[in-house]
């Protein structure tokens, strides 16, 4: 659609009779606004627009040829640097400049003004049609936002069994698995912010605005619970006892489950934004609670600092997750006191 209504603008605007390349400049543009910020959009406009300018200006003087490709890439990336273009845009000014070289007809005029308007009618209807036609902010968020609470709650319930099991190796592949879900906490963090500026500027997205602030206050939380996760699971390789012969107490087992538990509460509360909070607040202050009374029922265990290094991470897990539905830190840590009688920093 954008590269069909850039076609027909350039024609209508500029009286070309075949444009060459505001369609082009379109998908480019389009390909980057579809999932970023609109200010990094319209750089990448201006850089397309300016790489086109300086290729067609100097194709004009010197001709095309294998010399003057790499002249032009430099030429219109440090055009781009000089102008205060983020990396993207940098990039993009060289691959409009090596594009307007394959595409190369001489111009009339001394200043390629057709082309250069070219690319920012292209680059204009792109931003149009993505205000138009946007991408679905909730799904894309969602999307994002899935892997990275299944594959938590699916490390935690790997360390619980491998805690069950006296696996030391298996809480080690739990902990790699803990580790790269930071990636995807990564990508979470541009889906909601790609996905709240949609809805803040798309009118067909503007009932989505709400569901994405709930995400975008969240985001930093839910950064802290996969940390968490990680951190739990290093600490349960201090704790896992191969071929021990008393097992791991049950209430730990439990505790940890009940944290895999509260982490996927927590991805419907935000999924759906109409299952209550309360929920998750129960679940994660359930299994801090698990984990203070083991300690209560086992002296041994007290004095064992493995053991109380992971029952504070039970803690602090429980208190981001509830973190992450909108309770404040300070409110969350007073409702962990008086769940387990013990207060986590």
């Amino acid at each position: 659609v954008a590269a069909c209504l850039a076609w027909f603008l350039a024609v209508l605007i500029l009286g070309l009779e075949r444009p060459t390349f505001a369609p082009i400049a379109a998908v480019i543009v389009l390909g980057l606004a579809v999932g970023e910020r609109l200010r990094r959009a319209l750089e990448l406009t201006l850089a397309v627009a300016f790489g086109v300018a300086i290729a067609d200006l100097l194709l004009s003087v010197v001709g095309v040829g294998a010399a003057q490709a790499g002249v032009f890439v430099v030429l219109a990336m440090g055009l781009a640097v000089f102008l205060g273009g983020g990396e993207l845009g940098v990039k993009e000014a060289a691959i409009s400049a090596m594009i307007i070289m394959f595409t190369y007809t001489p111009s009339a005029a001394g200043f390629p003004i057709d082309r250069f308007l070219e690319a920012l009618i292209g680059g204009g209807t792109a931003l149009l049609i993505n205000a138009l036609l946007p991408v679905n902010p909730e799904r894309m968020v969602e999307d994002a936002a899935y892997p990275v609470f299944d594959e938590s709650a699916a490390v935690l319930e790997e360390v619980a069994d491998a805690l069950e099991d006296g696996d030391a190796k298996r809480v080690q592949r739990a902990y790699v698995k803990a580790r790269a879900i930071d990636a995807r906490v990564s990508g979470l963090k541009e889906a909601v912010a790609a996905g709240r500026e949609t809805a803040r500027l798309a009118l067909p997205r503007r009932r989505s605005l709400g569901h994405m602030e709930l995400y975008t206050r969240a985001a930093d939380q839910i950064d802290l619970t996969v940390r968490d996760v990680r951190a739990l699971a290093r600490a349960a390789l201090s704790v896992v006892q191969p071929e021990a012969e008393d097992p791991v107490p049950e209430r730990l087992l439990a505790a940890i489950r009940g944290l895999a538990r509260a982490t996927e509460a927590l991805a419907a509360y935000l999924q759906t934004s109409g299952v209550p909070p309360e929920e998750t607040r129960r679940l994660a202050l359930e299994a801090a609670s698990e984990a203070s009374k083991l300690l209560e029922a086992h002296e041994d265990l007290a004095s064992n600092l493995g053991v109380n290094a992971l029952v504070d991470q039970i803690h602090s897990s429980a208190v981001d997750l509830i973190g992450g539905t909108g309770m404040d830190r300070s409110e969350a840590l007073q409702a962990l006191e008086e769940a387990t009688g013990r207060a986590s920093w």
